[in-house]
């Protein structure tokens, strides 16, 4: 039986604030435009916001990232999420919070980009500076990121579960390959930095250009082929292929890749009754996977 969630408002974040920063008490909170579903975002004055897991898994994430986003922000081409203070629990919300730095611009999601092939580059060369950063003691897949960057075995029977559910809407024979192949793609390199949810909502836009890379609660050390998912729910035709060449991917990790976004998709559409209108946007997912393999194959 899962726990209930804590109502998380506006309420809630002011007399957070309030008891244990109380010189912020002066600014005002509200919230973001889009707030996330993991967590939930508020701004604090102009210049910070406040960020509270929605959920018990969610809350691993906050330590990690105050440990570990100063040390990475100075190797990095673009900005990333500062954070300034770790909040306790309190006033029955179970589960330390942080303020963070505002980092301007609009998500990927609802901004303008002038070229997208240009900022698939952009991207590219951000995640590669991310994977040469030195690993030594960086968290390893687990419970914290929901085993990104861990072997795709994890997901092997919720997968294949969905495939079946999903019989007479999708070409299963097809996207049973596509799983396949991306299980028997080994993963034989050295453990690397990878951001774990490179999706268009934590990407930032400014002047139709990435201009920031936030939300680094899935980030860890091992097999960075999760973060190619964008290569298929961002990007197409020549934009992939701009990012494809910037990645520098092997076709073993490539695969891994599609196993990564397929196996996403297929849960999200096969559980499509909350959110109809992601369902539909995830069937194009799988759809563009699919035809990204039988294309390499």
């Amino acid at each position: 039986m899962h726990e209930p969630k804590p109502a998380i408002d506006t309420d809630l974040v002011r007399r957070l604030v309030d008891a244990q920063f109380p010189e912020w008490r002066h600014l005002p909170v509200k919230p973001v435009a889009f707030g996330g579903w993991d967590n939930r975002t508020f701004h604090l004055g102009d210049e910070m916001t406040v960020r509270l897991p929605s959920a018990a898994p969610y809350s691993l994430q906050v330590e990690k990232e105050h440990r570990w986003l100063p040390k990475l922000a100075p190797l990095l081409p673009l900005p990333i999420p500062v954070p300034l203070t770790m909040g306790e629990p309190a006033d029955g919300y179970p589960w330390h919070w942080s303020v963070y730095r505002w980092i301007d611009g609009e998500t990927a999601k609802a901004a303008r980009i002038a070229d997208l092939s240009a900022f698939a580059t952009t991207l590219a060369d951000f995640l590669i500076a991310l994977k040469r950063i030195d690993p030594a003691g960086g968290p390893w897949p687990g419970q914290h990121n929901f085993y990104r960057g861990g072997p795709l075995t994890v997901y092997d029977d919720e997968a294949r579960r969905a495939i079946a559910t999903l019989e007479g809407e999708i070409d299963t024979q097809a996207a049973t390959a596509v799983w396949e192949a991306a299980l028997a793609a080994d993963w034989r390199g050295p453990p690397v930095w990878f951001h774990g949810d490179v999706a268009s909502g934590n990407l930032l836009v400014e002047d139709g250009r990435l201009s920031a890379v936030i939300d680094f609660g899935t980030s860890g050390v091992g097999d960075p082929s999760c973060d190619l998912a964008i290569a298929w729910t961002l990007f197409e035709g020549e934009s992939r292929e701009a990012f494809r060449a910037g990645i520098a991917a092997d076709d073993a990790t490539w695969a891994r890749g599609r196993g990564w976004t397929l196996w996403k998709a297929l849960i999200t559409v096969a559980g499509h009754d909350a959110n109809q209108a992601e369902a539909e946007r995830q069937r194009l997912v799988i759809d563009e996977v699919l035809a990204d393999h039988e294309r390499w194959a």
